[in-house]
């Protein structure tokens, strides 16, 4: 082989410019500060949106943790919702325990049934393994149907929350809300700038490469998996504390998941500035197309199709291109140096 064959051409790959550490560090204290005030100068409908808003928001970065970074594409995360939400009702109305129990326990449940299911699941690969979380959802969702007796099957239930006037559980409603919203949002953050994170991106480009690499892929891959799971156990105790009542149809919606694809799909897959893009795209959208009914899921399709065919990057994606900006950063540069062919 010549040697011109095998000697690397490397192009000049723009850097991304990043924003120096101090000013990261100073916006990301003025939103959580800004979120943190918002019960004494919001009102109960703002701060609704925003329990809303938030929960979506740490929905997405929990799928695009599992699927962007870590290459396992589930269309079955509805059942963690399900069960946190479940978790939730049967710790504080059954137990009579306080709810931040509630929330630890529905990350608990979530979390330690996600492993008899990823034992199942890794032995799966591409589309079988999603089929494969959308039937195990399923599962979840069939058995709580038919416990008639402890979870009232289809009828549902109704959250007692009489210790909590409504002024009371609204506030208590929102701190968790942004606790959680900030709260996954960093942790893929800290996740992404460390080892694991690095890892993970190995996995999701070439995972028998990195095994070959001496990373330890179904471990990795497993400690994701559960972690996600977990957390949105978490988002689902609070998505039905903010609604009070819950069915095992509407908790264990394949809905659930498909705004999940949508808002990452949207903003942007792999980045994490790419799931809040498309949270606030998102529920934009949602609330002009509320009138609609069934319409809007068609709409929204159609612009979740239109964008992977355009703009597979995402909304983010294209300003990442277009002004080489990074908000958070992760990405990590070797320096190369360009050579020529000889």
């Amino acid at each position: 082989m010549l040697k011109s064959e095998i000697t690397p051409v490397v192009t000049d790959i723009p850097k991304l410019r990043r924003i120096p550490e101090r000013w990261f560090a100073l916006i990301s204290g003025i939103v959580v500060v800004v979120l943190l005030t918002g019960p004494l100068w919001a009102g109960a409908g703002l701060m609704r949106n925003a329990v809303d808003f938030l929960s979506y928001l740490a929905l997405a970065q929990m799928w695009n943790l599992l699927a962007g970074y870590a290459g396992m594409l589930s269309i079955g995360q509805q059942a963690w919702i399900g069960l946190g939400g479940y978790s939730l009702f049967v710790v504080a109305d059954d137990l009579q325990l306080p709810l931040i129990l509630g929330f630890v326990m529905a990350g608990i449940v979530a979390a330690v049934l996600a492993l008899p299911a990823s034992w199942l699941l890794f032995r799966l690969r591409g589309g079988y393994f999603a089929v494969g979380t959308w039937v195990i959802a399923e599962v979840f969702r069939l058995l709580v149907t038919n416990n008639v007796e402890w979870l009232r099957g289809g009828y549902g239930r109704t959250l007692n929350v009489a210790d909590f006037d409504p002024d009371t559980r609204e506030l208590v409603t929102y701190m968790l809300a942004v606790a959680i919203g900030i709260g996954a949002t960093a942790l893929v953050f800290w996740l992404m700038r460390s080892r694991v994170g690095l890892g993970l991106t190995a996995i999701r480009d070439a995972e028998v490469a990195a095994g070959s690499l001496g990373i330890n892929t179904n471990r990795m891959k497993l400690f994701v998996y559960v972690l996600c799971a977990g957390v949105t156990g978490v988002v689902g105790a609070l998505i039905y504390l903010n609604q009070l009542r819950i069915t095992p149809d509407a908790a264990f919606s394949p809905q659930w998941t498909a705004f999940m694809i949508f808002i990452v799909v949207i903003g942007g897959i792999g980045t994490i500035e790419g799931p809040i893009v498309g949270t606030i795209v998102f529920y934009f959208l949602r609330e002009g197309l509320t009138d609609l009914s069934e319409w809007a899921l068609i709409i929204l399709g159609a612009i979740a199709v239109i964008t992977m065919l355009f703009a597979p990057e995402g909304l983010w994606g294209l300003l990442k291109r277009q002004f080489s900006l990074e908000v958070f950063p992760i990405s990590r540069w070797l320096p190369v140096k360009s050579s020529e062919k000889n």
